[in-house]
């Protein structure tokens, strides 16, 4: 009896010691459903824990297997053969597991470590908020935290980074689309292939599929450009009821920035011994711009003495200790007030015209670069053209120019009547 005992005690130790660290789930029968449907595929399933993939609190993550048929589907046809195969394959397996059995086995190396679907992103976005500007990293966290709910609610969160297949993204960003607009999802997907880039970048996924998904096309916002006779009306009622922003648009139109951009200019940024401004632009950390004399003239007589005042605050050169995304959206709205009240202005004066949303801050950027290209074009040839609009504007490649150049409507065909006559 002691033999048997010992046996017997063995077992229990080793089957509690499986039950604890829940190494497998017991196999079990999926049949159809309740009717026991013979037209639905039959399996045996289970779990088994991850040799490497830990959840927060480092315990294994059980995963669900490839179901089992060993083609018991197609060689029987009725419920009790199939019950009594599919039986036998169930508690064969179970014996198996019980007595070690792994699936993994062979299948890992000890130095691979594979990231739950959370710890992954989470740690793609822990490197990429380095890169990132302070306005970019709330949108960031928001959108990541957003797909991070979606995916635990589909069970997903804490699987594998390498369950998380295309098809998935796919899923999600169509539910955006359907909520929302296409702008919204193609920001999205923005930053989720931004994520999953990093994750190919250090060797946890093996490609950042998401960056092959496509962009969508949208309605673009139109900043529509200021004709000449609009564009002297209102600076003259800038001149006279608000200078301080007027300032602020010149930097925007004669200097080509965008709006941001000027926000984000510091006093040390000037340099007006040598005529040029240095700043933060949208694809270069440092770039180098050149002042020209109509804006030097503007600034001639500042006050440059304490290098890290603002150029632009709501009362001008000084402190301003918020978000550079709250300063522009200031001076957005600055302009829409003055707006406002420049079309009551054209009322009274008998005017029909209205300045709309269309017309604003960036507007005048789009109406600046228009007015350069089209008086280059009376001298140089398009190619020409575009190497010297480029130094002005800042596009970092020739072909980005020319597809904005092109969004902009810059160039316009000559008049064309002499091509349409028909012979009578």
């Amino acid at each position: 009896m002691g033999y048997f005992f010992n046996i017997l005690h063995t077992a229990y130790t080793t089957a509690y010691k499986h039950g604890v660290e829940k190494k497998y789930t017991e196999p079990k029968i999926y049949h159809g459903g309740k009717h026991f449907d013979l037209s639905k595929r039959w399996y045996v399933y289970y779990s088994y824990a991850h040799p490497t993939l830990r959840d927060k609190q480092g315990r294994p993550v059980l995963v669900r297997q490839t179901p089992i048929t060993l083609k018991v589907n197609r060689n029987y046809k009725t419920k009790e053969k199939r019950l009594l195969h599919f039986g036998i394959i169930k508690d064969v397996l179970h014996e198996m597991l019980k007595g070690g059995f792994s699936p993994y086995k062979d299948e890992f190396k000890l130095d691979y470590t594979e990231y739950t679907a959370e710890a992954a992103l989470d740690y793609a976005y822990s490197l990429k908020v380095e890169s990132l500007s302070d306005t970019s990293i709330p949108d960031y966290r928001s959108r990541l935290n957003q797909f991070k709910t979606y995916l635990k609610s589909k069970g997903l969160l804490e699987r594998s980074i390498l369950d998380i297949t295309k098809q998935i993204v796919n899923g999600y960003l169509n539910g955006i689309l359907k909520a929302t607009s296409a702008r919204n999802r193609n920001n999205t997907r923005i930053v989720i292939s931004a994520l999953f880039g990093v994750l190919e970048d250090n060797d946890i996924i093996q490609r950042n599929f998401v960056a092959n998904i496509k962009v969508l096309e949208t309605n673009s916002v139109r900043h529509q450009t200021y004709s000449l006779d609009v564009l002297e009306g209102l600076f003259s009622y800038m001149k006279e009821n608000d200078p301080l922003l007027l300032l602020f648009i010149k930097f925007v139109s004669y200097n080509v920035l965008r709006p941001i951009e000027v926000c984000r200019l510091r006093i040390k940024d000037i340099n007006l011994d040598e005529k040029q401004l240095q700043f933060k632009a949208k694809n270069k950390p440092t770039k180098t711009k050149i002042i020209p004399d109509i804006v030097v003239n503007e600034i001639m007589g500042f006050d440059f003495s304490v290098q890290d005042y603002f150029l632009f605050t709501p009362n001008g050169i000084g402190l301003w200790p918020i978000k550079e995304n709250y300063r522009r959206d200031y001076f957005t709205k600055r302009f829409k007030k003055l707006k406002e009240k420049y079309n009551d202005y054209l009322i009274e004066q008998g005017e029909s015209f209205q300045l709309g949303n269309e017309y604003t801050v960036y507007s005048f950027r789009h109406t600046f670069i228009t007015l350069l290209f089209r008086k280059f074009r009376e001298e140089f040839s398009y190619s020409e053209t575009c190497d010297k609009l480029m130094l002005i504007t800042g596009h970092s490649t020739l072909k980005a120019l020319k597809t904005y150049l092109k969004d902009i409507d810059a160039e316009l065909p000559e008049d064309y009547s002499g091509l349409l006559g028909l012979k009578s």
